[in-house]
Formats: structure tokens, sequence, C-alpha cells
């Protein structure tokens, strides 16, 4: 295994064009920044790794992927490098008691010394086969025995699912960098404190827990918009475990949906295949026909991923005519990015990427940007132009390619995002291969990501 290790991180730093000494420095800034300032990695100890004679300690292979994953620009686990043995000392769990665990994670963000640690917090892929042995049931049952506090009735749950709304229709507009202190705040100041009180009814019990893991999903929706990753896992595995309460066949199974989206979204496909198909076995019978759609979507892209081109076309077809049969309301957390049908395109495209059919991605892709309105999913709007630009590129539509590109650049002026901040660096790239060739615009394209990037 020693040597297993060893080897992996050297392909990783050979294939990465990196230096030895490159490494160790970037990993003894990692280690600074996460206050082990005693850390003295040097080229030598770098060496020791690449060759397998010795491993990382401690905290130090998190530092490691850390330090990798800044360098390449991507998120780097450690699997990749050959550790996925270690076990982070971060790594994350499903809550005893997700309540205690919603107010103490969004305290996290508010003390200065704890904001740091939360932000670079590890991804862990193998943390994503945590809810599929989850026993919902003996949580609830604590949950419930708990000694109620507050009154809490349907207005004030209604409060709650009004604000959540506000703060996504801003992050559409702004970007997940805008507001995430204020909804951090809203949720362990307003919002947590509501699941400890006295209820009308069990259906404000219930529904408040539902409100509440929809602003979890939001806030772990803005550290992934921001590559924050190991941030917005957490979340999104508090949001799992609110929604178990509330409802655990269909808000349960968006939840599922959101983990996988976010694997898929890093190049994490492990587990993915299971969580879709978890998704799909709880949710049937329990909800609407488009938000099964949407479930089943998901499956045909963790299939895509996962080299599976039979199953995922059959998927594909199965949520296309899934969403022909609206059959009832679409739950609020299953419109979050959007109508359904335009959120289904939009995956439909990448699942056909995957599969190497760029030119139906771009239909797909095409129809997502139609389907949508893009002043008001701004955000979307942009990522999917810049996809589909993407897809144009690999067809070597070069001239179309551009023009995408910077209708996409225009949707991206002003919203804080990391996401469009990578886009627009990949943009760059291929803008410098096409200025090669003599592609038109490209120059001025080029020059425009630059002010981008530098304002």
């Amino acid at each position: 295994m020693t040597a297993a290790s060893g080897t992996a991180l050297q392909r990783f730093i050979s294939g990465h064009g990196l230096k030895l000494e490159a490494v160790a420095r970037a990993h003894r800034e990692q280690a600074a920044l996460n206050g082990d300032l005693d850390v003295r990695t040097g080229k030598a100890t770098v060496s020791l790794w690449c060759s397998g004679q010795r491993r990382p300690r401690g905290r130090s292979a998190e530092y490691l992927v850390q330090a990798l994953s800044k360098t390449v620009g991507r998120l780097v686990t450690l699997d990749e490098i050959g550790y996925g043995d270690v076990q982070p000392q971060q790594s994350p769990t499903l809550a005893v008691d997700p309540v205690a665990a919603t107010t103490d994670l969004g305290r996290a963000l508010m003390d200065v010394s704890r904001r740091d640690m939360l932000h670079r917090a590890v991804y862990v892929s193998g943390a994503l086969a945590l809810p599929l042995n989850y026993d919902h049931e003996a949580v609830a049952r604590a949950l419930h025995a708990r000694r109620p506090g507050a009154r809490v009735g349907r207005a004030d749950v209604a409060a709650v699912r009004n604000t959540v709304q506000a703060f996504r229709a801003a992050d559409e507009q702004l970007g997940g960098g805008h507001g995430l202190s204020a909804a951090t705040f809203y949720l362990t100041d307003a919002a947590a404190p509501m699941l400890s009180g006295r209820y009308d009814d069990e259906a404000v019990r219930l529904d408040a827990y539902g409100a509440v893991a929809e602003l979890a999903y939001l806030l772990a929706w803005k550290h992934h918009d921001l590559n924050q990753e190991g941030a917005a896992q957490r979340y999104y595995l508090l949001g799992y475990q609110l929604a178990c309460v509330s409802d655990f066949h269909g808000h349960g199974a968006w939840m599922l949906r959101a983990l996988a989206h976010q694997a898929l979204n890093l190049k994490q496909p492990g587990h993915c295949v299971d969580l879709a198909e978890e998704a799909l076995r709880r949710s049937a019978g329990h909800v609407d026909a488009q938000t099964r759609a949407l479930l089943l979507i998901t499956s045909a892209r963790a299939y895509g991923a996962t080299r599976q081109g039979d199953k995922a076309a059959a998927a594909l077809l199965s949520a296309e005519d899934a969403l022909t049969r609206a059959d009832g309301p679409v739950a609020d957390y299953a419109l979050a990015a959007g109508p359904p049908g335009a959120t289904i395109s939009s995956h439909t495209g990448k699942t056909l990427s995957e599969l190497g059919d760029h030119k139906n991605a771009e239909k797909h892709r095409r129809n997502a940007l139609v389907g949508r309105d893009p002043h008001r999913f701004r955000r979307i709007h942009a990522l999917t132009m810049d996809e589909l630009a993407g897809t144009l590129d690999k067809q070597g539509l070069m001239d179309e390619a551009v023009a995408t590109w910077g209708t996409a650049l225009d949707f991206m002026d002003g919203v804080s995002s990391a996401r469009n901040t990578e886009s627009i660096k990949a943009m760059r790239t291929t803008m410098r291969r096409y200025q090669a060739r003599g592609v038109p615009g490209a120059g001025a394209l080029s020059e425009r990501a630059r002010k981008a990037l530098a304002g």
C-alpha cells in the first residue's frame, strides 16, 4: 500500500508538471493557514512521500490535498494521490442531533477563529455513503422527545420560507458570495431555534424542518459556488438529515440527489449511482411526476459519468416521459434551479457530453437556455451559456463559440461566483488557442476575460 501511495502521488505531481519544492512550499503555506505553524515540509520530505518511503502523518495528508487543489485549480482527493485509506480528522459525519449541529455549523462561519477552518474543510468522497445507511427514524424519535421551547405557528414557518426565497433570488442574481454571512446568521439566529419549538400541530413541525432543510441546501449551494466544497458537503449532509425528518420519501430523496450532483460536478462519481438509485427507490409513489423526472435525470448523469451508456440512455428517456406526465404541483425544494423542464434539458446536455454526443448535447443546452428566464436565473443562464460554448468548441464551431462565450461573459458581470471565475480562466486558455488559429474576435474576448478576472 505504501508503494502504491508513493506511485500515485508521483504520477500526479509529474503529470501536472509540478516541482517538489513548489509542492513543499504550498504544503507549508496550507498548514499555516490551518494554524499549524510548526510544519516545516521540505523538498526531501515530498520526495520521500513520492517514493513511498514515508507517508504524511496526522492532518498532513489533508493539507497536501488542499495545497494540490489550489495549485492545479480543481478539487484533488485523497484517493487520487493514493491516500484513500487516510481518514481525515475533520471528516464529515451525520449528526446525532442535527438541530444542535445546524446551530453549531452556522456559528462556525461567524466565529473568526473557526471560519477559515470551515472554508478550507476537505471534501470527502467516501462520506457519500453515509446517507445510504442512515437510521432516520431513530434520530426523528429523539428530536420528537426533546423538551419544547417557544410556540411556533404556520406564520413563523412561512416567514422562514419567504426569507429563503429572497436569499435564493439574490443568489441567482449576484452569486454565492453575496449574502453568505447574512444567510448563515439567519439560519443560526432565527431558523434553527424554530426547530426546538412547541408546534401548533404535527404538520407545522414537519414543515418547519422542511423549511430549514431548504435553507441548509441554499447555504450548501452558496459554498459550492465559492469552491468551498468541504463546507458545502457538510451543509448538504445536514440538509439531508433535516429533510428526512420533514419528508423522508420526497425531500430526503431530493437531498440524496443534491449530494450526488455535487460529487458529479467535482468529477467524483463514486457512490453517485447508489445515491441516485436510492432516491428513485425511496421516492416511488411519493412525489409528483416532474420531481420524479428530476431524480431520473440525476441517475442518467450518474450512469453517464460511470460510462454505463445504455442505462444512461434509458434514464434519459424515462425522465422525458415523466416530464410529460405532470400530475400535480411541484414541491418548493425541487424548483430551486427553475422550471423542471429547463433543469432536465441542462442535465441531459451534461450527460450527453459525458457520452461524447456533443451535437445532441448542444440541442438540449439550447433548450435549457430558452426554458428559464435569463434575468431571474442569471447565474445558471451564464453557466449554461458557457457549457454551450464548450459544446460548440468540441464540434469545431469556433466562430459561434466565441460569440456564445461573449454572451456568457455579459451575464457573469457582477456575479460573485468562483465557478464563474474558473469558467473565465478556461475561456482565456481556449482563446489563446483560437488566436493562434486566427479566429476572429478571439483576441478581443480574451482581453474582456482578462479585465473581468482583474476587476
